[in-house]
């Protein structure tokens, strides 16, 4: 697991997460595949207690939230290391009173998208 890009107990305690397997089941692709997504920065995932970890948020019904991928990769377009946007999207955005990674399940999320492409330059 050494080799995969973790974000360190960056995410607040509250935030419900994924061990590996359990994302790979979620997401009906193996668990190679799910750590090629996490090094490729399609996904993001932390460590929480030496535990590799994705959050719930990043998940929708059907797989990945609608817009998480592009919202991700905004970010690290735009400059944000991996830590950093990880450490936004966890970071309650007090006008919306919903953290971004939250936001991608409500009518907020283009809101989201937006403020990220105006941080992120």
């Amino acid at each position: 697991m050494g080799s995969l890009p973790l974000s360190i107990d960056i995410l607040p305690d509250d935030v419900p997460v994924l061990e590996l397997d359990q994302a790979a089941k979620r997401l009906g692709v193996s668990g190679n595949r799910l750590r090629t997504l996490i090094r490729d920065h399609n996904l993001l995932a932390a460590s929480r207690g030496g535990v590799p970890v994705i959050p719930e948020a990043f998940f929708g019904d059907d797989g990945l939230a609608k817009h998480f991928e592009g919202l991700v990769r905004i970010l690290l377009d735009g400059g944000y290391t991996r830590d950093e946007a990880m450490g936004w999207l966890f970071e309650e955005q007090p006008d919306l009173g919903l953290r971004p990674a939250d936001a991608l399940h409500t009518h907020s999320a283009r809101e989201v998208i937006r403020r990220a492409q105006a941080q992120a330059f």
